[in-house]
């Protein structure tokens, strides 16, 4: 699902062109995945939903994909304004 927005989540992580919430890396510490992990499973992950954000009315993406242990992680990600990913937030099954 939504191929060339995968496709821009995919070269940011390649570029390292992208930021993570506080909230993101709160929680990715809190399920004991690293930034590898995150940036395996945006890679190498899909697309599962895109939500519309009712605040911002920006969407955002949920990505699921597995950490380099064989863990599932979800990513919830969108492009920010100036063209770099944002990580949302980060969390297991």
């Amino acid at each position: 699902m939504f191929p060339r927005i995968l496709g821009q989540f995919r070269e940011s992580v390649r570029t390292g062109c992208f930021v993570m919430t506080i909230h993101a890396e709160e929680e990715m510490g809190d399920d004991l995945f690293t930034i590898f992990d995150v940036e395996q499973a945006i890679l190498e992950g899909e697309i599962v939903e895109r939500q519309k954000d009712p605040a911002r009315r920006e969407w955002k993406y949920l990505l699921k994909g597995r950490a380099g242990d064989g863990r599932p992680v979800h990513v919830v990600a969108k492009m920010g304004p100036s063209g770099k990913m944002v990580i949302i937030t980060v969390f297991g099954e």
